[in-house]
């Protein structure tokens, strides 16, 4: 995408720069510890609209259906960090803590998105040690990411106890209704590995579960949906072709039409 640079570091660190708004579809495949240098971040969690600016942090639990907009603010481009976990490294850090000290009891909090307070101390030091690497362009260490990975996990633990049954849930993750989860984000150009992941799932477990709700294939059904949307949009609300074309999926014009009238049997712009 155009105006965006993301500059990663053993997969932990991600640095997004946008002068334009800039649509995520969900990937919140790990953990992430987030921070906004400057901009803006919208994050919408089934409904639920949180915004983040600049010089304030928010968690992101793994595995949910997370969309979010990074947006230039006040003049100033989008900017920030986002430090993740995999469960490799959650599980070391796990089978180090004394496990007589854990809290017990602790229940999950239900949200999935946590925004913390502004100007927490803890957080800008751990954010604004690492910038010198993506201004400079010099790596660190492996050494120097895990200890910065360990520090955001301190932040986590220390702010709500709750953290620890977010962090060290080593069960499987829990499986999002296919066809839910389709119908929400079939506009999006998502591989069929990437759905199966967002949805809980391996390839060959997704495969199988949506074979029991489905004659069509992933990819027939997905046709069949971004039809299905164009034509109520196109024949009964009038909107324009060029417009539904590209926000139901199409990545051109010419193959939507064509794709279109062998459906229908009359060209979009027909109607």
């Amino acid at each position: 995408m155009d105006g965006v640079k993301t500059i990663s570091y053993s997969d932990i660190f991600l640095s997004c720069f946008s002068d334009n708004a800039q649509k995520c579809i969900p990937t919140v495949k790990e953990h992430y510890l987030v921070y906004i240098y400057s901009g803006e971040l919208e994050i919408n969690e089934r409904g639920k609209i949180a915004k983040i600016h600049k010089g304030e942090c928010v968690f992101i639990r793994k595995d949910n259906r997370v969309k979010m907009t990074k947006q230039p603010k006040n003049g100033e481009q989008f900017k920030s960090i986002f430090l993740s976990f995999p469960r490799r490294f959650l599980h070391e850090f796990y089978q180090a803590l004394d496990k007589e000290q854990l809290p017990e009891n602790v229940k999950r909090q239900e949200v999935s998105v946590y925004k913390f307070p502004a100007d927490r101390p803890d957080i800008v030091s751990l954010f604004e040690s690492m910038t010198p690497y993506f201004d400079a362009g010099v790596p660190p260490t492996n050494e120097l990411v895990k200890l910065k990975m360990m520090e955001g996990v301190y932040v986590l633990l220390n702010t709500d106890k709750s953290f620890y049954s977010s962090l060290f849930d080593f069960t499987e993750p829990w499986k999002i209704d296919i066809l839910d989860y389709l119908n929400e984000n079939y506009m999006y150009d998502l591989s069929m590995e990437e759905i199966a992941s967002y949805t809980g799932r391996s390839l060959a477990t997704f495969k199988r579960d949506f074979g029991r709700i489905s004659l069509l294939s992933p990819q027939k059904w997905l046709m069949e949906k971004r039809l299905t949307v164009a034509y109520d949009r196109i024949c009964n609300k009038n909107e324009k072709v060029s417009d539904v074309c590209f926000e139901v999926g199409f990545k051109s014009l010419s193959h939507f039409s064509t794709t279109f009238k062998r459906q229908y049997g009359f060209p979009p712009t027909s109607k």
